[in-house]
């Protein structure tokens, strides 16, 4: 029935008697009935998730951990590795869970990518604690990313791998490549990662140093907490609630989009915390300051500069991502020093754009597309 209502269905059923004497054409009599059936459905769903829901089984490509350091983990995921060059996956920190790139079989962005050949490696940064505060992005660039590209490099055989960061793991990643040139990165990939936050949207307008003070939330609260994150989100975009649950009840008939709603809103509900640190660096260098866009960032005693990453280069932006906005994303492409740099825009948001039938219809195929030949 498409778009159709059921009251539309009604109305047209009641004017095939109008007279009395006419029966209703062989069409209105099939819509009817499976309109019928799918409220049938309906309720039957509604009933079940209500009264005995039961969790999503997420995550369930083969996987295997590499190694572990602290909360962070890297894990290994079973492919038949046909590529030769090994991917390393850098996904957000904190805010929410790296399961939404696995979501459900036949729905995973990872079992996409290894059922392509791609030796696929994930850094789970992990949940973190008070006792993880003191944790700060400078940490992040300069001991873990480089100790984990080390050991992709060193379980897979390779003598070079490839980077691909989503969302705020772009940025992070794309400071670490450019700070560390003796880490021997063939390619960097961006999906959906801010690098102009000039340009970054409704975010930049709240964190705007003439209205936020990120040295006294931080120095108050310590870590920023799992539900004030959440609430930042929500806020974004306030009716976002609402059509969830709208599209919920005209596809509430289709148990295969009732099964990945309740695998999608089991993450969208799991918030993760911000360490203190993090999130004082976070906000004051790049949404404040821009400092990675313009060149005066410091990490561990080293600039970063983007002219400095000379590989291959592949950004990715979602035409209606409201917390990446594409044309701060698109910015990477004119700050590298790479020859090679391709830029693609696809349709969807932040999320749709990794996760979902409109993923994988425009975006894996891309993204794999692009890699291969150069892996």
């Amino acid at each position: 029935m498409g778009q159709e209502r059921f009251a539309d269905v009604v109305e047209r059923f009641a004017n095939g008697f109008g007279d009395g004497v006419r029966a209703a054409s062989p069409d209105v009599v099939r819509k009817w009935q499976e309109e019928v059936d799918r409220n049938i459905r309906r309720f039957r769903n509604l009933s079940t998730m209500a009264l005995s829901p039961t969790e999503p089984k997420t995550g369930q490509t083969p996987r295997e951990e590499i190694y572990k350091r602290n909360k962070s983990r890297l894990y290994r995921y079973q492919s038949a590795r046909t590529h030769r060059t090994p991917l390393l996956f850098v996904p957000n920190l904190g805010i929410s869970r790296p399961y939404i790139f696995d979501l459900l079989p036949n729905g995973s962005f990872i079992e996409h990518m290894t059922r392509e050949g791609f030796d696929f490696y994930l850094l789970d940064w992990g949940v973190f604690g008070p006792e993880d505060n003191g944790l700060t992005l400078e940490d992040c660039v300069t001991k873990i990313l480089p100790r984990m590209a080390r050991k992709v490099l060193e379980s897979s055989g390779a003598s070079e791998l490839s980077v691909l960061g989503y969302c705020m793991g772009a940025p992070m990643s794309a400071a670490f490549v450019a700070s560390h040139p003796e880490i021997p990165v063939k390619n960097f990939m961006n999906m959906a990662g801010p690098i102009d936050f000039s340009q970054i949207g409704m975010f930049g307008r709240w964190l705007d140093k003439r209205y936020f003070d990120v040295d006294r939330f931080v120095d108050t609260l310590g870590a920023i907490p799992a539900d004030m994150v959440k609430a930042g989100f929500k806020l974004l975009k306030p009716t976002m609630d609402l059509s969830t649950s709208i599209n919920l009840w005209w596809n509430l008939w289709n148990d295969k989009y009732v099964e990945g709603f309740n695998a999608l809103n089991k993450w969208a509900n799991e918030y993760v915390a911000f360490p203190g640190e993090f999130f004082r660096q976070w906000v004051r260098d790049f949404y404040q300051d821009n400092k990675l866009y313009r060149g005066e960032l410091v990490v561990g005693g080293r600039p970063v500069r983007l002219r400095d990453i000379t590989c291959p280069v592949f950004v990715v932006g979602a035409k209606e991502d409201y917390i990446a906005p594409p044309a701060s994303v698109r910015a990477l492409i004119d700050a590298v020093g790479s020859r090679e740099r391709d830029y693609v825009e696809l349709p969807g948001g932040h999320i749709s754009l990794i996760a979902g039938r409109g993923a994988a219809v425009h975006c894996w195929p891309k993204v794999a597309g692009w890699l291969a030949p150069r892996s």
